[in-house]
């Protein structure tokens, strides 16, 4: 009986702020259109999602960025007078699609419209909505930092004139990094979670996962070829740094995918097969740290040689390239694009060992040709 009256009491919200909308006037910052589609696609009813309003959403963000401050607006107003999970879920899983969208404009944004970072559903006691206001504040701190991140690399290509040097890449595989750190945070933790919108939710924060991961390790690919003779050693010690990291996320990965498997994430059924990293590769790096020291220790050595103006030969240990033929070469991480996976309940078969600590995906080429699904379609 709780249950129906607290979805009655939802709908006839959502009933009362569309008739609202109806009498506002189209501006520079209000698009009636634009809020009621937002509206049904943030409705309070937990046990659907508006695909079609949802799509009419990305339909306007591509089609004008004069709408992205009508869009900015709507949120905003939406999401700050809510105390709902059911539509502050439903409103980071639009934004989620939004940025998905890759649009120039977005980059305007820089940071989420509102503030979800505390959380706290008011219309249940916090014994029954803390896991629902846990994953509500770790899936909003994913998304304001991923919308910084992709504001940056919009803007980044905007000034490239050059490719990018060691230390840049290294920064940006750094970053993915921390992305990857925080998707990982994201997760069902209560019992009474289990329900088709949190989900969904999961859906799309797996594909997410997907997408990132892959863009680390076809950086780092990409990064280690340039690890050769004459690197500094900043640079290698930065490499190693970072490919221990990825080592140490692929065991991550692996007992997340898991988790979801065993909650019922469908998406985390479809994942790649996974292979470690070889250990000659990080071996390579660290022969060439420590070639460098040797190089450093020579010419100190040599320095007091030529003061003592005696000559001794001092054989140099050179490096080596880092990249073997084991490394699968990643197509370019801005490759990543969504368009095959259907909505259905058919998926590929993988053959998964968990107990891998996966970087490289060998089965197939590291981008991944699919959607978020459902809300977050294209």
């Amino acid at each position: 009986m709780m249950k129906l009256w607290k979805r009655a009491s939802g709908a006839l919200k959502d009933r009362k702020s569309l008739f609202s909308i109806s009498f506002s006037r189209k501006t520079s910052v209000r698009n009636p259109d634009l809020d009621s589609a937002i509206i049904h696609a943030t409705s309070h009813d937990d046990l659907s999602v508006d695909y079609h309003n949802a799509h009419r959403v990305y339909k306007w963000v591509r089609s004008s960025p004069a709408n992205l401050k009508p869009l900015v607006h709507a949120l905003s107003s939406r999401v700050n007078r809510t105390r709902s999970w059911i539509v502050a879920v439903k409103a980071l899983m639009l934004v989620h699609g939004v940025l998905c969208c890759k649009v120039t404009s977005l980059q305007e944004i820089r940071r989420l419209p509102f503030d979800l970072s505390d959380f706290s559903d008011g219309h249940s006691r916090p014994s029954k909505t803390w896991g629902f206001n846990a994953f509500i504040r770790a899936y909003f701190s994913f998304l304001d930092q991923y919308a910084f991140f992709f504001s940056e690399q919009i803007r980044g290509r905007g000034k490239k004139t050059q490719e990018d040097s060691v230390d840049q890449e290294l920064e940006r595989i750094q970053k993915l990094q921390s992305l990857l750190h925080m998707l990982l945070q994201i997760r069902p933790m209560a019992e009474n979670m289990k329900k088709t919108l949190i989900l969904e939710a999961m859906d799309c924060v797996v594909l997410e996962i997907f997408d990132v991961y892959g863009r680390i390790c076809s950086a780092i690919a990409k990064l280690l070829i340039k690890i050769q003779p004459g690197a500094e050693k900043a640079e290698a010690v930065m490499a190693l740094k970072v490919v221990k990291k990825a080592t140490s996320q692929g065991g991550d990965l692996a007992l997340y995918f898991e988790f979801c498997k065993e909650f019922g994430v469908s998406n985390a059924h479809d994942i790649p097969k996974f292979v470690r990293i070889p250990e000659e590769d990080i071996e390579a790096i660290e022969k060439a740290i420590n070639g460098v020291e040797e190089k450093e220790e020579t010419k100190d050595e040599q320095e007091e040689v030529e003061e003592e103006k005696s000559i001794i030969l001092v054989e140099r240990p050179e490096f080596k390239t880092i990249i073997t033929d084991k490394w699968e070469v990643f197509e370019d991480d801005l490759c990543f694009t969504c368009k095959d996976i259907k909505e259905t309940d058919q998926h590929r078969e993988y053959n998964v060992d968990p107990s891998l600590l996966p970087l490289i995906v060998i089965d197939e080429p590291v981008y991944f040709t699919h959607t978020l699904p459902d809300l977050i379609t294209f």
